[in-house]
């Protein structure tokens, strides 16, 4: 049976370093390991580490109210043991900063060479830089949270308004009566739904819900704004009987849609005398 295989090796980072090459794992009688990443790697013991990798010292390391017992290449760095700390801290190794009898240590620096020993004790403090980030993040994400779930709760009161203006807008096609103060009052509380949106100072996901909801209540206003314009305006006329002072007049039999204007009469103050 052919299987990958890896000649492991230690970098700074305390993993083991695959380069693959195919042989028979079987007939070796190699024991494998699958480290934390994924990556398999040959199983060794203490022994077989210190030969391959230098003697391995133990090393207490204080983080708060909490200590960690680690084991590092004597000859590694403080770089080394910042990424061992990693998943036990859950700071990355910029996140950390390593004091050594009092003094802060660069990662660049060898552990032999500072004088770190087996049994040693190192101090962890969280990167104050690191950790005012962190705290602005978490800010930042509770707003969102709590402008999310704002205009989320907003959202179901305009919910209910919406229905009763579709009420509204289908007993006014029906020919059903509406009530001129309940259209006010369905105005009022969707202008005050709007004006709280507006007063949100939301960010993200929360954003996009805000402006959503304020072209909604916008367009909700609108379709009441008809509804009131519509029964303010009068209704309409029903038909009348026209009734004229023009009479219609006949001659001689014939008809006239005119009437005729009066004759005038002249009188002559020349009298005839009979003798």
């Amino acid at each position: 049976m052919k299987r990958s295989s890896s000649k492991g090796i230690l970098d700074k980072g305390s993993t083991a370093v695959m380069e693959h090459e195919d042989v028979d794992a079987d007939a070796a009688g190699i024991e494998w390991e699958m480290r934390p990443g994924g990556m398999l790697v040959q199983r060794r013991d203490v022994t077989d580490a210190a030969a391959v990798f230098g003697p391995l010292v133990k090393i207490k390391v204080s983080f708060g109210l909490v200590s960690h017992d680690i084991t590092a290449p004597a000859h590694g760095s403080f770089g080394d043991v910042k990424r061992l700390l990693v998943p036990l801290t859950g700071l990355a190794p910029k996140e950390q900063r390593l004091l050594f009898k009092g003094v802060e240590k660069e990662d660049s620096e060898a552990l032999h060479m500072a004088g770190v020993k087996d049994k040693a004790k190192l101090i962890l403090v969280e990167d104050p830089a690191a950790r005012e980030r962190k705290v602005q993040e978490q800010h930042k994400q509770e707003k969102i949270t709590r402008s999310y779930q704002i205009v989320t709760s907003i959202q179901a009161e305009v919910d209910k308004l919406a229905e009763q203006v579709s009420t509204s807008e289908g007993s006014f096609r029906s020919g059903d009566a509406l009530s001129a103060s309940e259209l006010r009052r369905l105005n009022e509380a969707l202008m005050q739904r709007l004006l709280r949106l507006d007063g949100i100072e939301a960010v993200g996901e929360a954003k996009i819900l805000r402006r959503t909801q304020v072209k909604r209540v916008q367009g909700l206003v609108e379709a009441v704004d008809r509804l009131r314009a519509a029964l303010m305006q009068p209704p309409p006329k029903e038909n009348q009987v026209v009734v004229t002072t023009q009479w219609e007049t006949f001659d001689g039999g014939m008809g006239s849609l005119a009437v005729p204007p009066p004759s005038s009469a002249s009188v002559n103050a020349n009298w005839e005398t009979f003798e």
